[in-house]
């Protein structure tokens, strides 16, 4: 009909969305679950390729084991960790995803430690009890199929080692909100153990109380005195009246609070699992990034990969000018160092030995150069050894 102004009004109509039908869905359902079986189908070949190519590099690890015993009858070294590094290394530079390099590592670490397990059962010492992050670096450094044997004191795990009881130890050496872990500088000063490798690991803490428990009638908090720091002003805020313990470590803690009302325990989600704590607060940690660094300690000198650290002792006369001294070959030779340390020598009161930790292997024409000239000028050198650098 015309409107008042001579112009059509338009015609309005109601469009009616058809529903697929009942077939329609059917058919779609069915060619969904085609695909599906199709995938399923792709991934089960894909298992049986991966269980005969894991196959073959367990026959492949058997025969570099026996082809080792015929090389070196009297002590064959299986485990390597210069050649392991690489190994990864590669590995996540090939790496094309989707996986995150992180992953193909883990994956992989495994894999190697099962291998390696065929060549030789490992026993790895390292501080206990079962739970703490000691205990978690090693695994990550040889895996799940390496036997681990937890110790009281960082003093026993290198003690295990020197006997011949393990064949490897595990120790903290450094975290990065709290500095040196320095019960293990003082036994490196006297074990003739050598560093193999290095296990860098993040560390959230969590605060946990027995299962059940009541967060308000906490009256005490305990663990490693070094996790204790590294919560110090997370507790001064949240727990300021409450009484702080150091114990020998965060597993020490958990076990402790499991054991006991009013008592909370910092350490990790492994040691909340292990005995069984309720998690009153995570991510406890002052800094976030929150690292620990740790050694890996044997009878071993290692290879060099390219990607190298080593550590040293130094002792100097007490004199004015003997750091510089000790400093000034690294600067001439062009060398970084990553950390230095002072610590009491044991030896003679208010006498002090340096730890040092630079770049290079001592294999390297520039790392050769700067021991022989500390030799010339300090009263003692000890090596503790060249190591492939943690992966990032």
């Amino acid at each position: 009909m015309p409107s008042a102004k001579g112009r059509s009004t338009p015609s309005w109509h109601t469009w009616r969305v058809s529903k697929p039908s009942t077939g329609d869905r059917v058919a779609k359902a069915s060619s969904s679950s085609t695909e599906l079986l199709k995938l399923r189908g792709r991934i089960d070949a894909i298992d049986r390729q991966l269980r005969t190519l894991l196959n073959n590099r367990a026959a492949c690890a058997e025969e570099v084991a026996r082809l080792k015993t015929r090389l070196d009858a009297d002590a064959p070294a299986y485990y390597r960790p210069d050649r392991e590094a690489e190994i990864l290394a590669r590995l996540r530079a090939e790496n094309e995803g989707p996986l995150p390099d992180a992953h193909i590592e883990r994956l992989f670490r495994e894999i190697i430690s099962c291998c390696l397990s065929l060549e030789q059962p490992l026993t790895i010492a390292c501080l206990g009890p079962s739970g703490t992050y000691t205990e978690a670096a090693a695994i990550k450094q040889f895996g799940h199929f390496a036997k681990m044997r937890t110790l009281s004191t960082v003093a026993d795990v290198f003690r295990e080692v020197e006997s011949g009881a393990a064949h490897y130890g595990v120790v903290a050496v450094e975290n990065s909100t709290d500095g040196m872990v320095k019960h293990t500088l003082d036994c490196f000063t006297t074990s003739s153990l050598s560093i193999c490798a290095e296990v860098e690991l993040p560390i959230h803490h969590a605060l946990l109380i027995r299962r059940g428990g009541d967060p308000e009638e906490i009256v005490e908090i305990c663990s490693h005195e070094q996790s204790l720091a590294q919560c110090r002003h997370w507790l001064d805020v949240r727990y300021p009246t409450q009484s702080r313990r150091p114990v020998s470590s965060n597993a020490e803690a958990a076990r402790i609070a499991a054991d006991t009302d009013g008592v909370a325990a910092i350490a990790g989600e492994a040691a909340a699992d292990r005995y069984g704590l309720d998690t009153v607060h995570a991510n406890i940690e002052d800094q976030p990034g929150n690292k620990t660094r740790f050694f890996v300690v044997g009878n071993q000198q290692v290879e060099p990969t390219g990607r190298d650290r080593t550590s040293i002792i130094v002792s100097t006369r007490n004199e004015p000018g003997a750091l510089y001294k000790v400093l000034a070959p690294f600067k001439r030779h062009d060398i970084s160092l990553s950390r230095i340390e002072s610590r009491p020598s044991q030896t003679s009161a208010w006498d002090y030995v340096f730890f040092i930790d630079f770049e290079g292997h001592r294999n390297d024409d520039s790392v050769t150069g700067v021991l022989a000239e500390l030799n010339k000028v300090a009263t003692g050198v000890k090596n503790l050894g060249s190591y492939p650098r943690a992966l990032d």
